[in-house]
């Protein structure tokens, strides 16, 4: 009884850092995967910018700075030539600054009755809504993974084996402009304002 209770015990200390190891690896396809269908979301969304910004041109003259800083952002962000999670809060940076470049052209859009009408406008202010959502949820499935795999690497005793699975943690995305991270003040009361 003794052999086989000591062949069973050998054959878990053997398994288990094996499973370790596999299950360290399995995170981290899982973690580069969900990177790169937020990179698939961003190159819809810098494909849909320029048809845009070409469709608000004419009848934006003199928002023209509004217009320029939505194409530097646009062209920043797809200049950057970091890959993979290593590279998030690069891409993050160009990232949040082209979303805020975005922001002030919708605002700016919003202010001009004639383009929300026409039909192509509003059809691509539709499209870019959707895919910053898509966005969105792309980074949140990003940061869930690789949050996962963060937390699988410190824990004891798959941190034993993190070393020779060569995992590194993963950074998070994360919203750097203060203004996105403000709460919306919302004041649904009655009163006038003053």
């Amino acid at each position: 009884m003794a052999p086989l209770a000591f062949l069973i015990v050998l054959v878990v200390v053997a398994a288990w850092p094996i499973a370790a190891y596999n299950g360290l690896i399995a995170l981290k396809n899982q973690t580069l995967n969900a990177f790169k269908q937020i990179d698939v979301q961003l190159k819809r969304r810098h494909d849909l910018i320029p048809n845009l910004v070409n469709a608000v041109r004419g009848a934006m003259d003199f928002e023209k700075s509004t217009l320029e800083a939505v194409i530097q952002a646009r062209n920043q962000a797809v200049k950057v030539n970091a890959t993979g999670p290593e590279g998030i809060k690069q891409i993050s940076r160009a990232e949040n600054v082209l979303s805020s470049a975005l922001q002030r052209l919708m605002v700016v859009v919003e202010q001009y009755p004639q383009l929300r009408a026409t039909g192509n406008i509003g059809q691509l202010q539709e499209e870019l809504t959707s895919t910053e959502n898509k966005v969105a949820f792309a980074r949140q499935l990003y940061n869930d993974t690789a949050t996962q795999y963060n937390t699988k690497q410190q824990q004891f005793p798959t941190s034993l084996v993190a070393g020779l699975a060569k995992a590194q943690p993963a950074d998070l995305w994360e919203i750097e402009d203060q203004g996105e991270k403000a709460v919306p003040q919302v004041d649904l009361s009655l009163k006038p304002k003053t």
